[in-house]
C-alpha cells in the first residue's frame, strides 16, 4: 500500500506565501503525492510548479466557513478548473443543514457540480459543528448532489478527523461516495487507521512527516 498516493499535501494557511507554495509542490513532487491542496489564488503558481507530473492540484471552494453564495461557490470553482485545478473541495453550508433547509444545502452542492462536471467534487462536512443525525444527512445530501467525495474536516474548526465520525460517513455513503479525512492527521499510523476503515484520501500538511516518520509540529 502506497500512502504517498492517499495524500493531499496541504497547505491553506492565509498566510501562505508563494514560495510556501513552491516548497509543498516540490516535496509533492520528491514524494510523489496524489495532489497539492492550495487556496484557490495559489492554483496557478501550483500548476505551474508542477508542470506535467502526476501531482494534481486540488483547491478549496467556499472555505473555511462555507456560507458565501452558491454564485460565489460556482464562479470559484470555474475559475480555478480553467487555471489548472484537478479537483475542488467545497464547504456545504452548514447552517442551511443546521436550519434543515436541505434543499438550499442540495443545490448549493448539486449547483457547483453541474459546473464542473467530470471533475471531482469533495464536500466539507465540517465534522466537529455536526451532530451524528447531521452527519448522516449532510452525506445522504451529498449522494443526491451527486458529489464524488464527503470530506471531514476544514482542519479550520475546533477539532478534525475522528474515526468514529468517518464510520458513520462510511456506513452512510456506502460505495456511493468516496471518504476523505482531514484536520489533524499528523503521523503514518494514524493515517493508516483511517485508510484501513475505508478512506480514499488524507488531507495532510504533514505529508512529508509521515513518509519520514517524523513527528510533525504542524499547526493544520
Amino acid at each position: 500500500m502506497e500512502l504517498n498516493r492517499y495524500i493531499d499535501h496541504t497547505l491553506l494557511s492565509p498566510t501562505a506565501t508563494e514560495a510556501d507554495i513552491l516548497k509543498l509542490c516540490d516535496e509533492a513532487l520528491k514524494f510523489n503525492f496524489y495532489s497539492v491542496c492550495v487556496n484557490s489564488c495559489y492554483v496557478p503558481i501550483a500548476k505551474q510548479a508542477l508542470g506535467h507530473s502526476k501531482v494534481k492540484v486540488c483547491t478549496v471552494v467556499g472555505f473555511p466557513l462555507g456560507a458565501m453564495s452558491t454564485e460565489a461557490k460556482v464562479f470559484e470553482a470555474k475559475k480555478a478548473i480553467e487555471q489548472g485545478a484537478s479537483e475542488i473541495d467545497m464547504v456545504m453550508n452548514i447552517g442551511w443543514l443546521k436550519s434543515n433547509n436541505h434543499v438550499a444545502v442540495l443545490k448549493d452542492i448539486a449547483d457547483v457540480k453541474r459546473a464542473i462536471g467530470l471533475i471531482p467534487l469533495k464536500v466539507i462536512l465540517e465534522i466537529s459543528e455536526l451532530s451524528k443525525n447531521e452527519i448522516v444527512k449532510a452525506c445522504e445530501i451529498s449522494i443526491d448532489a451527486k458529489a464524488d467525495f464527503v470530506k471531514t474536516s476544514t482542519g479550520f474548526s475546533k477539532s478534525g478527523a475522528t474515526l468514529t465520525a468517518v464510520k458513520i460517513m462510511k456506513k452512510t455513503v456506502k460505495d456511493q461516495l468516496k471518504i476523505k479525512a482531514s484536520g489533524g492527521i499528523r503521523d503514518a499510523e494514524t493515517a493508516l487507521k483511517y485508510i484501513d476503515i475505508g478512506v480514499h484520501r488524507i488531507g495532510a500538511s504533514a505529508g512529508v512527516a509521515m513518509m519520514t516518520d517524523q513527528i510533525s509540529h504542524s499547526s493544520y
